[in-house]
Formats: structure tokens, C-alpha cells, sequence
């Protein structure tokens, strides 16, 4: 494919994504705040604090470090070892950054509803052939079948990142005018053809092309609707009730401040200077004879039914983050039957997000994990497609009495 036509192709992938850069940035704004501005309209910890927990569920009882779960089944006797292939998997995982990265991504997944999972190969000597990198999904466009992206590097970064690119007349000019500038990169998968580009005015240079035998750019989702690309993630779904809580908290601490400090008037008699009135405890304000000095202005605010609507609206939040719902532990013992019972309604909660996550993201994971082992000579070529099939040994699988096979 042409350079012309990925251009195209990534054009219309920028503007599917559009709408929801919006909806992200307020999902963030209320959730992760990274700005000191955002962090001053925050005024609710909420859906924070859900989101937290929530990710923190997703990673226990779907990636547990301290359990290794994925089992190779043996399909024939012609099939290559499935116990060398499934350890080798592990042991490379566990070496790797994967459980430090997966969590940033279940935090995407939570707020945004997709998230973008990078598996890169290591080289040869690292103690994992693994190396993962979670991208923000505002770094991220996607199509059908095509990935795109984009990211901010110097001139140096890319020589280092791409040994084999030859800048042009026009762009060396540039570069040696100041070596500090930032160029626009974009990496396409399409399919699984590769290709980076300089996006410049001068036009697109082209830094170097590829083939992936597998997609590294892992991409899953909460759920989705149909038509979408873009998966809903429940902090969308709560969002308005964030914002609303967020409101009448702010509105709460405005009438707060007025309860403490007052309004007050004062006649402009020409005899009080305001400059010089200082209202804290136990201060003596003169006032002439006659004048009615400071006199306190009644607030006809009357927050008595906030608490109500505040309540409400926080049990709404933590309901739709399933703080009320995941929590597989108590401050009580529980009876066997009790425990069935939330096991029961965690998968009913779950079971939809969790058949997505297998198919979207373990699966292609461990697709990858295994062709970067064989090709590398740690096992033998293995498919899941033919060789052997997955066995997902997670919590999550194992609540449902039976481990799940893809």
C-alpha cells in the first residue's frame, strides 16, 4: 500500500476518533486528573477511588502474579510439548514488565474502555524476551484491521529508532537549524504490514517498513456497541452522575464557605472604609453614631437536601464501577452459599467484559508470546490453532468452577 493511501486511511481513522477525545478528556478530568487546573475542579474523590478498586479487581482476578495461568493442552502425540511452551510462556512474562504495564492498561480500560497494550521483542541476552509498553489511547487511531500510531520525537530519537532513515535537503535544514524540534512520527499496522512515517508539511518521508508475524499492538475493550470502534468503559457509562456529584459538592463547599465567613453590608455612609475591616474572631470594628455599621445578609442557599442527593448519586457511581459488587471479601466470614452467591454475581457481572478480554487480549498475547519464543529457538513452533489450545487458569475462570478454554 502506497503512502498516499495510509495517509487517507489514517486521516479517516483521526476523525472516527474525534467525538470521543471529548469524552475521554472528561472521563480523565474526573478520574486521573493530570494537570494542576483539572485538580482544582475536582471536588469529588468518588469515581476515583472506584476506579482504583475497579482496575485493582480486573488485575486480581484476571492477571494474578502470583499464580501462573495459562495451560497448553496437548491435542495429539504429534503436537510439540505443551509443558515446554507453557513454562517458557510464564517464565517470560514473569520476567518481564507485563504486570507493571497490564495495570496502566486496566486503568484505560476502566475509564476510557479501551486500552492499547504494546508487546515488543527484547534483544537477545535480556532476562525476558518480553517488553511491554502501555500507549494512551489518545496516542492511538484505529480501522478495521489497522492501527495507527502517533507520537512526538526529536531527530536523534528517530536515527536511533529507525538506523536506516535518510532525512531529506529540506528536513536536514530543518533539523540542524534546531536540533531540539520535535517531528510527528506515525506507525501503521495495516493488517500486518508495518510502516513509519514522518507526518511533516513538506510531505510524508517514509522511516522504514516491516512484517509482523503477529500484531503487537494488543487492543481491547469493555465492551462495545455496534457500529463502534471504541469500546464504553463504565466511568462513560457513570459520567454523568460523576459530574453531577462532583457539581454539588463544589456547590456544598461554596455554601459551606459562606456559613463560616457570612455576607455581610454595610451602609456607604462615606464613614467606614471596607479596606480596613477585617473579619476574624474576636475583631472590633468601629462604626460611627448613628451608622448601622456591618449588618449580616441572610443566604437564602438551604443545602439541607444535598447530603440526600450526594448520597444517591455516590451509591449510583460505585454501582456502576461495581465497588459494591466485586469485592470478593468482606468484613464478615461468609457461608459456602454466600460465597457461591457473589461468585455467581461476579460472572453475571463480568461475564461479557471477561469473554471480551479473553478473545481480545490472552488469546493475542499469548499467540505473540509463543511465535517470539519459536522463533527465537526457546520452543518448538506451536499453534493454538492446530497444536494445542488454551486453558485460562485465572480467578476469574476458576469462580466459575471450571477454567475457561479458548
Amino acid at each position: 500500500m502506497n503512502i498516499q493511501n495510509l495517509q487517507k486511511m489514517y486521516n479517516r481513522a483521526l476523525n472516527i476518533r474525534e467525538p470521543w477525545l471529548k469524552r475521554w478528556d472528561d472521563a480523565r478530568r474526573y478520574t486521573i486528573p493530570s494537570t494542576d487546573t483539572d485538580a482544582a475542579t475536582l471536588f469529588d474523590g468518588t469515581a476515583a477511588d472506584a476506579v482504583d478498586n475497579l482496575a485493582a479487581s480486573i488485575y486480581t482476578l484476571l492477571t494474578p502474579p502470583e499464580s501462573l495461568w495459562i495451560n497448553l493442552i496437548r491435542e495429539s502425540d504429534l503436537s510439540p510439548d505443551p509443558e515446554i511452551a507453557t513454562n517458557a510462556l510464564r517464565a517470560n512474562l514473569n520476567d518481564s514488565n507485563f504486570y507493571t504495564c497490564v495495570h496502566q492498561c486496566y486503568m484505560d480500560l476502566c475509564i476510557y474502555g479501551t486500552a492499547c497494550l504494546f508487546m515488543a521483542e527484547n534483544p537477545i541476552g535480556a532476562a525476558s524476551a518480553f517488553s511491554f509498553t502501555a500507549i494512551p489511547m489518545t496516542d492511538i487511531a484505529i480501522l478495521e484491521n489497522a492501527v495507527f500510531h502517533t507520537t512526538s520525537m526529536t531527530a536523534m530519537e528517530i536515527a536511533n529508532a529507525y538506523p536506516t532513515w535518510t532525512p531529506s535537503d529540506a528536513l536536514r535544514k530543518k533539523i540542524e537549524s534546531n536540533m531540539d524540534a520535535k517531528f510527528r512520527v506515525v506507525q501503521s499496522l495495516v493488517g500486518l504490514d508495518f510502516v513509519a512515517w514522518l507526518d511533516v508539511d513538506s510531505g510524508p518521508e517514509i522511516l522504514t517498513t516491516g512484517h509482523f508475524d503477529t500484531n503487537p499492538y494488543l487492543i481491547f475493550r469493555w465492551n462495545l456497541c455496534s457500529g463502534e470502534l471504541y469500546g464504553r468503559g463504565p466511568v462513560l457509562r457513570a459520567l454523568p452522575d460523576i459530574k453531577t456529584a462532583n457539581k454539588v459538592v463544589e456547590l456544598v463547599l461554596k455554601n459551606a464557605t459562606i456559613a463560616v465567613s457570612g455576607i455581610w453590608q454595610a451602609d456607604d455612609d462615606g464613614v467606614i472604609n471596607l479596606q480596613n475591616i477585617n473579619l476574624t474572631p474576636g475583631a472590633i470594628i468601629p462604626k460611627a453614631v448613628g451608622s448601622s455599621g456591618l449588618t449580616p445578609l441572610s443566604s437564602g442557599a438551604n443545602f439541607d437536601v444535598s447530603q440526600l442527593v450526594l448520597s444517591d448519586l455516590r451509591d449510583r457511581i460505585r454501582h456502576t464501577l461495581l465497588a459494591d459488587r466485586l469485592g470478593m471479601l468482606s468484613d464478615r466470614d461468609m457461608t459456602a452459599t454466600e460465597v457461591l452467591a457473589r461468585n455467581a454475581d461476579m460472572m453475571r457481572v463480568l461475564g461479557a467484559t471477561y469473554g471480551r478480554l479473553l478473545h481480545e487480549f490472552i488469546r493475542p498475547l499469548c499467540e505473540r508470546g509463543l511465535q517470539i519464543l519459536s522463533r527465537r529457538g526457546v520452543i518448538e513452533p506451536i499453534s493454538l490453532h492446530s497444536d494445542a489450545e488454551l486453558k485460562y487458569l485465572a480467578p476469574i475462570a476458576i469462580a466459575t468452577n471450571d477454567a475457561s478454554v479458548l
